[in-house]
């Protein structure tokens, strides 16, 4: 397809330097060694003891938990770029022809992040999850528990409850699966477009896109249920489906803007201006507000209820010496800190505000997730400390390396998309 403007190097690749590979590699080791002298930390210095049911706690519980909390974590970055990449397309929109690489990009993580879970899943899934103990289902033992009895089914089926948890496996995969077979089918897709052009490739792009969204619908949502709300299996919120949503969709486009303005001052993505900067600030401030709304309306209905199942999980969290500060790192760092820097036009334009603030909220976001299954699997044994920094700065850094890797394979810019011409004249 041809367009009216030239200016620009359509064919331009990611050159991912020796130099940029070393220093995302030098973060990984400094985090494993960091992680390492966690590890031997929280080994020699925190004794085996009974926590307040009996269960005994051992220093690799806070290693299963940190796997965990990173697991999820990176998968809904992973899955956000995916989504993000899909809606423009079924929204037909224009303006962010010139960054669609970039989300696209963070799909490569999908296939490692699904090796990751399993196995964690399958190494560590007594000590994360406390529905996989078989005496709980058993009516003649001391500690049989009727609530998760009754949600048995939903974890078993069609076996026997305490048995293997073959529905719950069964939903990873198929999340997993599902979510791998639309990223390749799309990226196949936009790179194809990119040989042959033509309007084609968009068309099924938006039909693809679409069913795509239909499926990632529900299942974040289950997948919330699932890896997440399942830790604390007493308690249950309606909403949650749509808090995790948010909570990635905001570290997602986060991580979207730093590395669009990364590949901007190294003299890429040359027709990406200051307007589309301004349109993925817009978004982050947005759907932090969003995020807010919902960490909010979850908050305020159970305190105001007052419903010992379900207030019990913010007492958890509210009257613990270990968790109480992080409540308010993370509406500091996902709330207050954006609203109140962003607010302007000017900050959403600039890259220094970016830089910083979406830095913060990818930490803060961490923090969120590091709040949703610390308190359940750890109790007071839980805290961040050089284990958890480690394993975040491991996780980082790989997660970078496969999507800056997977960036300098092919063209930055989808050069025959039949919306270019838009984007190139993007102004708001």
């Amino acid at each position: 397809m041809a367009h009216s403007t030239t200016n620009y190097n359509l064919d331009q690749k990611f050159d991912f330097t020796a130099a940029l590979r070393k220093s995302i590699m030098t973060v990984l080791v400094v985090g494993a060694v960091i992680l390492v002298g966690g590890i031997i930390i929280e080994m020699f210095g925190a004794h085996d003891h009974a926590d307040e049911a009996g269960h005994a706690y051992h220093w690799y519980h806070r290693v299963f938990a940190n796997l965990w909390i990173n697991n999820v974590y990176f998968t809904g970055i992973a899955i956000i770029g995916v989504f993000f990449f899909a809606l423009q397309f079924a929204a037909q929109a224009g303006w962010s022809v010139g960054i669609l690489r970039v989300p696209l990009a963070f799909g490569n993580w999908l296939p490692i992040a699904f090796g990751l879970m399993v196995v964690t899943f399958f190494v560590a899934s007594h000590d994360l999850f406390h529905w996989t103990h078989d005496y709980i289902f058993d009516k003649d033992h001391a500690e049989y528990d009727k609530i998760i009895d009754d949600k048995g089914g939903y974890f078993y089926w069609p076996m026997a409850k305490g048995s293997f948890p073959l529905f719950y496996v069964l939903r990873m995969v198929l999340f997993f699966g599902f979510w791998i077979f639309f990223f390749n089918k799309m990226k196949s897709l936009t790179f194809a477009e990119d040989i042959h052009g033509g309007t084609d490739y968009w068309r099924k792009m938006r039909t693809w896109s679409a069913l795509f969204l239909v499926f990632f619908a529900v299942s974040s949502s289950i997948s919330a249920w699932d890896w997440v709300m399942s830790i604390d299996t007493h308690w249950f919120s309606t909403l949650f489906g749509w808090y995790v949503f948010a909570s990635w969709f905001v570290a997602g486009l986060s991580a979207i803007t730093l590395i669009v303005i990364f590949l901007r001052e190294k003299g890429y993505l040359e027709m990406v201006n200051e307007n589309h900067i301004h349109d993925l600030g817009k978004l982050i401030f947005g759907f932090s507000i969003f995020w807010t709304y919902l960490w909010f309306s979850q908050f305020l209905l159970i305190y105001y209820a007052n419903i010992p199942e379900e207030s019990v999980y913010f007492v958890e969290r509210m009257q613990s010496d270990v968790y109480s500060p992080y409540i308010f790192v993370n509406l500091v760092l996902n709330f207050f800190l954006p609203f109140l820097v962003l607010m302007t036009r000017d900050a959403k334009r600039h890259a220094i505000f970016l830089k910083v603030v979406c830095s913060l909220i990818i930490l803060g976001h961490w923090f969120d997730f590091f709040l949703m299954v610390q308190p359940g699997t750890l109790r007071h044994h839980g805290g961040f400390g050089l284990m958890e920094l480690g394993m975040l700065l491991v996780y980082g850094a790989g997660f970078l390396l496969v999507a800056m890797g997977s960036l300098a394979k092919k063209p930055l810019i989808t050069k025959n998309h039949p919306m270019l011409e838009e984007s190139y004249h993007h102004h708001i």
